[in-house]
């Protein structure tokens, strides 16, 4: 009797084993060593409102010079502006409401929904073709642009994206992963965009999360997980105290003790 009482005992605690990993596990579905095609990859490209820089460089540099703004940082007793200008740092462009930037000498350049490599194409050809510069190199980085990751992970907060191309689960494990406590599903992912709101639900425990629009983040989502049961309960005293790990194991501990007695 006693052995069938332990066999059942490691049934359940085996079968809760199973159901707990089914809940926290990432990507279950995914079949190992099997190439897969990647689709829709989207890399960021700005909108209005966005920052950018635009660093023009020459064989010329003071020819170069006129097409790098700068802000100038002012230092207590200073009144050489020249050497201001050499001790600043290069100021960004910010796109209107139309997606256009003014870019010196050249004027209004449309560049609203282009990446970083287009937008130095961009610019780069029409410095050529107004003569303005021969051998320009031009490097763009984005200044302003973020995501924001909320609820149950490990650093919540607003992330800078700074690569041409991020993923949620990149920007995830920016904030640090998932908490034990966080929801797999649904992680929710908020996007604002052409003014309309939007909200998309993925799955972490599935591949299908690869196919989700939201898999490659932009400018200004914001991420949330959910907390799972055990979290929520812990926001009151009462259901914290019930639903406490110590709580329930021993009432098993005990359960057991009294089993073992009753059949013995």
């Amino acid at each position: 009797m006693n052995s069938r009482i332990l066999y059942l005992v490691l049934l359940v605690v085996a079968l809760t084993s199973c159901r707990t990993s089914k809940k926290i596990l990432y990507l279950q579905d995914v079949v190992p060593n099997h190439t897969e095609v990647i689709h829709n990859a989207r890399e960021i490209t700005v909108q209005p409102q966005d920052q950018i820089s635009i660093v023009v460089s020459s064989k010329d540099p003071q020819l170069a010079a006129l097409f790098n703004l700068v802000r100038v940082q002012y230092r207590a007793g200073e009144t050489d502006l020249q050497s201001s200008s050499r001790n600043g740092e290069v100021s960004g462009y910010t796109l209107d409401e139309n997606g256009d930037i003014d870019f010196p000498v050249v004027g209004k350049i449309h560049v609203a929904g282009m990446t970083k490599s287009q937008i130095a194409a961009t610019v780069k050809q029409k410095l050529i073709d107004g003569n303005l510069v021969n051998d320009p190199v031009v490097t763009v980085e984005f200044m302003n642009l973020y995501f924001s990751a909320l609820g149950e992970v490990a650093h919540p907060g607003k992330y800078a994206i700074t690569k041409d191309q991020i993923t949620l689960l990149e920007a995830l494990s920016m904030a640090g992963d998932l908490t034990i406590y966080g929801k797999r599903f649904p992680v929710s992912v908020t996007r604002e965009e052409d003014g309309k709101r939007v909200t998309h639900w993925v799955d972490l425990r599935s591949k299908y999360l690869f196919d989700s629009p939201v898999y490659y983040l932009k400018q200004n989502d914001v991420i949330y997980v959910q907390p799972n049961k055990v979290r929520a309960g812990q926001s009151t005293i009462n259901e914290n105290n019930v639903k406490s790990v110590s709580l329930w194991v021993s009432i098993a501990s005990f359960l057991t003790s009294l089993g073992v007695l009753i059949f013995k």
